[in-house]
């Protein structure tokens, strides 16, 4: 259990300085001061594990509203980028055998995003990065609320990508440090 409390720390620290402190998700920051992001992480270590696991989160967001969103950490596997990608086809199967497509979505973050027809050191794959690997589950009616009062939605990438190409190396760094997994 010490264990996964350093994980969430180091997660929060991720999502409070780099989500939030940058801007790169205008809506992370009204969750998590209200409490309802909920952490949590996965001991799995194989596809059909890490499946349960992620429908146990589901069901947990269908019997708990107060929660808003989740944060399932998987520090046990889904360490190459590839693996990982080509696992986000078996969440959208879970959705969809579940009836869940449109009530959840999940998001990808992972410790070497890269986005389709990127370079691994281009800036935009920061926005994506994270200490460890994880799917974000959302509600699909708080997102939509969330951008249905927000100027330009559309636009929140772009600006991602803008703010990344402006950061110092200092900063670069330092961004670097907070999405890094800690060495042991």
């Amino acid at each position: 259990m010490h264990a996964d409390n350093i994980l969430i720390e180091q997660t929060r620290r991720w999502l409070e300085e780099v989500v939030i402190g940058l801007n790169l998700c205008p809506f992370a920051r009204r969750p998590l001061q209200a409490g309802q992001i909920h952490f949590e992480v996965t001991h799995a270590t194989d596809a059909g594990t890490l499946l349960t696991d992620l429908h146990l989160a589901l069901t947990a967001l269908d019997n708990n509203k107060a929660i808003d969103t989740t944060l399932l950490i998987i520090p046990g596997m889904l360490a190459d980028f590839e693996d990982y990608n080509d696992f986000l086809s078996l969440c959208d199967a879970l959705l969809e055998r579940f009836e869940w497509e449109g009530v959840y979505q999940v998001a990808s973050f992972h410790p070497h995003y890269q986005f389709e027809d990127t370079e691994p050191a281009d800036a935009e794959n920061r926005t994506n990065r994270s200490p460890w690997p994880m799917l974000h589950l959302l509600r699909e009616d708080s997102v939509s609320e969330a951008l249905a009062h927000y100027p330009d939605p559309e636009q929140i990438p772009q600006r991602n990508i803008a703010r990344m190409q402006a950061l110092t190396a200092d900063e670069l760094a330092r961004l670097d440090a907070l999405q890094a997994q800690p060495s042991t």
